[in-house]
């Protein structure tokens, strides 16, 4: 009886430190799996943001305007179908204004042009929570403002995929 009684307690001290449950075994596989399917998913996230963007957008005002003309509707409508199919990408919508007037009032007009472009692509079926605004005023301007020319490049909106 001791022989059968000491080979069931070292089968017993083998198992409990040497070797694997089945349960064990299935665990780490799953969990392998699990972790597998974890990596794939973030590398087909980090494509279709690359892919996403790829896109851009720019929409030019007039002198103290946030009133989206026909060709900046026709950018942004372009910019839409390019990210509809990348519905996790965060849309940065950033506003700008030129040198004429105050520089108060031109970071609130730079913002209130950022909001009409995020109205815009909300009313063209982007869930608004994807969507950040943010004003500039006269902060990084595209041209220099000493031409009429490039006051006008310089009250825009600019829209990337962030």
């Amino acid at each position: 009886m001791r022989i059968t009684a000491a080979a069931a307690l070292g089968a017993a001290t083998l198992l409990s430190q040497g070797c694997p449950s089945a349960y064990q075994r299935t665990y780490e596989k799953e969990t392998q799996r699990l972790e597998a399917e974890q990596r794939a998913a973030d590398a087909r996230a980090a494509a279709e943001h690359a892919q996403a963007s790829r896109y851009a957008a720019v929409v030019y005002f007039d002198v103290g305007s946030t009133v989206i003309g026909g060709d900046g509707q026709r950018e942004l409508r372009w910019f839409v179908e390019r990210i509809q199919p990348y519905p996790q990408a965060v849309i940065l919508v950033q506003g700008f204004a030129d040198s004429t007037g105050a520089e108060a009032k031109n970071r609130t007009l730079s913002e209130d042009r950022a909001k009409a472009v995020a109205g815009f692509l909300g009313a063209q079926g982007v869930n608004s929570s994807r969507i950040v605004t943010q004003g500039y005023g006269t902060e990084s301007p595209a041209a220099a403002n000493a031409t009429v020319q490039g006051r006008s490049r310089n009250r825009r909106v600019e829209v990337t995929v962030q």
